[in-house]
């Protein structure tokens, strides 16, 4: 049953261009179908039998809709395979073979293999091609449908007549699909001009959500951010093209285009187009248009707008960092070692952009995902911070926020993790565990012999409390740079990733410890593995905090000549009267 619905799909896909009818229309396909079933099955009920759905005739995978589409994401040469292999008689069983393992290795490389021997509509979407296109004869082909749709009419040894009814039966379901997919367009039609002329020509049918529109609105009248048509986002991506793809998150993909005027771009499209995700759209777009920084990325513009058949599209538009993440260089065993100097270059870049987000921009500005494969690199080695869709705004006078926790496991900071505490802080422990993947070439997490998993700031913190720093340090680095340098930079990030959120510096104090001779405070003595750190902390460590632990309450002790704030401020202090 499910191969004769792939059957009629291959059908509709070869009159019309389209891998299935809409929505709409399908009930009336599905109802088609049983009729022509009943041809074939007197008595037998398709739907009380199988329980299939009408949806199964709307199916869809990967938002692939057209020809166009499937062409876009199949290589040249895979297509000109399937065209060499499947363009002949498949009554054979040799050259019905050789189509079919073509089709599977297509349908493997771009699509994975099925889970658990189950095929989906992704698996048969080159075999509905391959029927509709490549088959010399057409998906009507009794050698077609037998080799592609595993479906032998033969087998119930009907007559002509009988043929031909079933061709006409197969020409009376299109006929249906395609008159009820009109008409569904006419109603769409007939609603969107009354529904235009409600809401008044101002109003905009790309932004369904008023809470976006309206943030929408207040960016275009703040910013200088463009525009553009959806129409070059897709010339400049070759239709969202596989092959352009350069990155993947949470979000969407992260494609590689050139605009009209010639530039190189990223474009991050989101992939869920509901209108909850609008708004976390409208926020990214929010925070970055309002910040410009030579260690951010720069955003050229974004993109919305209403597809048919496709739903609301929302992209953003940044510039093209050509030299990968600093998660690539610093974990593919392809890349070059970086070396002593350009790490110390990124460290200063990555603390510069995260002091101009805390300090530099009103409202101060929370990354809550700084992590080495958000950070990109310029040919320089410039390094540019990049994906500010879990970013916060800090209203005026609040020391924290209460929020959501999100972000990478290994580095969000203890009272993020716990408490869902959210303040600048949070983004000064993120530093601090990116700063000690850069001076170790160790990941944020690892493997602990097996026995689960060790965090890098817990092994750091336990070179510095034997006295060995410098043990943090690659030694296989290229360029190594001097031992008090290199132990400066090991003690600002065991700093920095302390379980205490008020132990750790600012990210202004951070850039003058790294780039200057700034005094280092000395690094309260408190363990960092498996303890629940309290963050409600006084502002001032003079005295006791307490801490959790298996055995109860353990003090931490924070001497008030040994306190953070108090070491600063000494410092800036006598800073002032030089």
């Amino acid at each position: 049953m499910l191969e004769g619905i792939r059957l009629l799909r291959s059908e509709y896909l070869r009159t019309t261009g389209y891998f299935s009818p809409p929505s709409n229309a399908s009930e009336a396909c599905w109802h088609a179908y049983e009729s022509l079933s009943n041809e074939w099955l007197p008595g037998f009920g398709v739907r009380s039998t199988c329980g299939f759905k009408a949806s199964l005739m709307t199916g869809g995978c990967m938002n692939i809709t057209t020809r166009s589409q499937f062409e876009s994401l199949i290589s040249q040469s895979e297509l000109q395979g399937i065209q060499d292999s499947c363009n002949q008689s498949l009554e054979n069983n040799s050259t019905c073979d050789s189509c079919k393992q073509r089709l599977w290795r297509v349908s493997a490389s771009n699509f994975g293999r099925p889970v658990d021997g189950n095929e989906s509509d992704c698996n048969s979407y080159p075999f509905m091609y391959a029927a509709a296109f490549a088959s010399r004869y057409g998906p009507t082909n009794l050698g077609a449908v037998k080799c592609l749709f595993s479906l032998d009419f033969n087998a119930f040894n009907v007559n002509t007549k009988r043929i031909k009814h079933t061709k006409v039966m197969q020409r009376a379901v299109l006929v249906g699909c395609v008159s009820g997919f009109f008409v569904a367009v006419l109603v769409v039609w007939v609603l969107w001009r009354r529904h235009k002329k409600y809401r008044g020509r101002k109003r905009n049918m790309e932004s369904t959500d008023m809470g976006f529109a309206s943030a929408m609105e207040i960016i275009g009248e703040n910013t200088s951010l463009v525009k553009f048509p959806f129409e070059e986002i897709k010339k400049a991506t070759k239709n969202f093209s596989r092959e352009n793809i350069i990155g993947m998150g949470g979000y969407g993909n992260v494609y590689k285009g050139i605009l009209a005027d010639g530039s190189e771009v990223a474009l991050k499209r989101f992939k869920n187009f509901s209108a909850g995700w609008d708004e976390a759209f409208a926020h990214e777009v929010e925070v970055i248009a309002s910040i410009r920084h030579v260690n951010l990325v720069t955003v050229r513009g974004y993109c919305t707008v209403a597809v048919p058949l496709q739903g609301h599209q929302r992209i953003i538009v940044c510039e093209l960092v050509h030299n990968g993440s600093l998660y690539d260089h610093l974990f593919d065993s392809r890349m070059k070692k970086l070396s002593w100097p350009i790490r110390q270059k990124i460290a200063s870049g990555i603390a510069r952009g995260l002091a101009y987000l805390h300090y530099g921009v009103e409202p101060a500005i929370i990354h809550r995902d700084v992590k080495a494969s958000n950070i990109l690199l310029d040919q320089t080695f410039e390094p540019k911070l990049a994906d500010f869709g879990f970013a916060k705004f800090t209203p005026e006078g609040f020391t924290h926020l209460s929020t959501r926790v999100a972000g990478t496991l290994g580095y969000v900071a203890p009272e993020y993790a716990m408490y869902g505490q959210l303040s600048e802080r949070s983004d000064v422990y993120s530093f601090g565990v990116v700063l000690l993947e850069l001076l170790s070439g160790k990941k944020a997490v690892a493997e602990a012999d097996g026995t689960g998993t060790l965090l890098l700031a817990d092994w750091a913190w336990s070179q510095v409390r034997e006295g060995n720093p410098l043990d943090v340090v690659d030694e296989s680095m290229p360029e190594l740079g001097f031992a008090e340098v290199m132990e400066r930079h090991v003690l600002v990030a065991v700093l920095c990733s302390h379980p205490v959120a008020y132990a750790r510096p600012t990210m202004d104090q951070v850039v003058k410890m790294l780039e200057s001779d700034f005094p280092l405070p000395s690094i309260p003595d408190c363990p960092l593995v498996d303890e629940m750190v309290k963050i409600d902390q006084p502002a001032s460590f003079s005295g006791s905090s307490y801490i959790s632990s298996p055995e109860g309450q353990q003090p931490c002790s924070y001497e008030s000549d040994h306190s953070i704030l108090s070491d600063l401020e000494k410092v800036g202090s006598s800073q002032k009267h030089m």
